[in-house]
Order: C-alpha cells, then sequence, then structure tokens
C-alpha cells in the first residue's frame, strides 16, 4: 500500500547514457535492483543507485507516518525515467580563431518505488473512473 517517489535534478550524465542504465531495473524488485546497479560498469549507476536507496528510505518513513506495515522485499520498481535537463554550453578553442561549441548534457532522474497491492488497486480506481 505504499508508493515512494525520489528524484535527482542537473545530474552530469547525459539522459542517453543514464536510459541504458534505468532500463536495467525497470520492473525488477527494490533489493534485485539495487544489487545490479552496485556491480553495473556504467558511471550513471552510481548516482541511481543512491536515488532508489533513497526511494526506499522515503517509501519506510511513508508507511511509518501512516502506520502500516513495511517490508523492503515487497518493494519494487513501478516507474523510472529520465528526463533530459539544462545543456551547459562551453566553447573550446579551434585552429585559425575558431570556437568548437562543447555541450554537457545534464540529467532529471525519477524513480518510483510500489507494493504489489498498488500496482494492482491503481488500473482498478481508473477503470471505475472512466465508467
Amino acid at each position: 500500500m505504499v508508493e515512494s517517489i525520489a528524484r535527482v535534478r542537473h545530474i552530469r550524465v547525459t539522459p542517453q547514457k543514464a536510459r541504458r542504465v534505468v532500463a536495467l531495473i525497470k520492473g525488477k524488485q527494490a533489493e534485485e535492483a539495487l544489487a545490479i546497479l552496485k556491480f553495473a560498469q556504467q558511471s550513471a549507476s552510481e548516482p541511481i543507485y543512491k536515488l532508489v536507496a533513497s526511494a526506499i528510505a522515503n517509501a519506510r518513513v511513508k508507511a511509518d507516518a501512516a502506520g502500516e506495515f513495511f517490508d523492503e522485499q515487497d518493494l519494487f520498481v513501478k516507474n523510472a525515467f529520465v528526463d533530459e535537463g539544462t545543456t551547459l554550453k562551453r566553447f573550446q578553442p579551434r585552429a585559425q580563431g575558431r570556437a568548437f561549441q562543447i555541450k554537457k548534457r545534464t540529467s532529471h532522474i525519477t524513480v518510483v518505488l510500489a507494493t504489489p497491492e498498488v500496482a494492482e488497486t491503481a488500473p482498478a480506481q481508473s477503470k471505475k473512473a472512466s465508467k
């Protein structure tokens, strides 16, 4: 019955590289996702690891505030996505007085963790609303 969201903004990882890592953990159990990210070789796996750990902590706090039973083993990655952040534009000198533009891209990463009960009840509520 718990759903938690964690976001990180302006991470200095290109969105294309971060999406490759996020695709590894979609739909997995939260603990399994942490294990995958811990041993992934991509540089984007470190901030995403911290983000999933933060989402687990957010779920724990949310369950404590609501007085609900909480078990980390039940959490799974319901949704995870990467949006493009601001692009830092830098210039590098080139031959004959020219300048070459370097685009340093950033990412906004969002991870949504949920327990199976939330995932099953959410579509049922949307069906009732559409009738």
